[in-house]
């Protein structure tokens, strides 16, 4: 039997992809919004497909702060974009 592979809908582009393919921005209970690497924090949580193009479009659009019901600091976007570069990266130095 086939174990289920958990999906989740990027805010940017709004596609259904496996969960472990996306980034994770969780807001805490207390309200905190920060990036969730580990995918384990607790709080409310929303997905970002890895590619700046997805990211731009939530940005635009504010759905990551209609996700939360927060508006949503700069410096989580910063940490985000940092991501995707190293990301973006480190898959490019292993596909060479």
């Amino acid at each position: 039997m086939e174990k289920k592979v958990p999906m989740r809908q990027c805010v940017g582009c709004r596609t259904m992809r496996p969960k472990r393919e996306l980034v994770r921005v969780v807001r805490s209970p207390e309200g905190e919004v920060s990036v969730d690497l580990t995918g384990k924090k607790s709080g409310r949580g929303a997905y970002v497909c890895p590619e700046a193009g997805c990211l731009k479009k939530a940005v635009k659009s504010r759905a990551l702060g209609r996700a939360f019901g927060v508006e949503v600091p700069e410096d989580i976007y910063d940490t985000l974009r940092a991501q995707l570069e190293s990301r973006s990266k480190s898959q490019s130095g292993a596909q060479q």
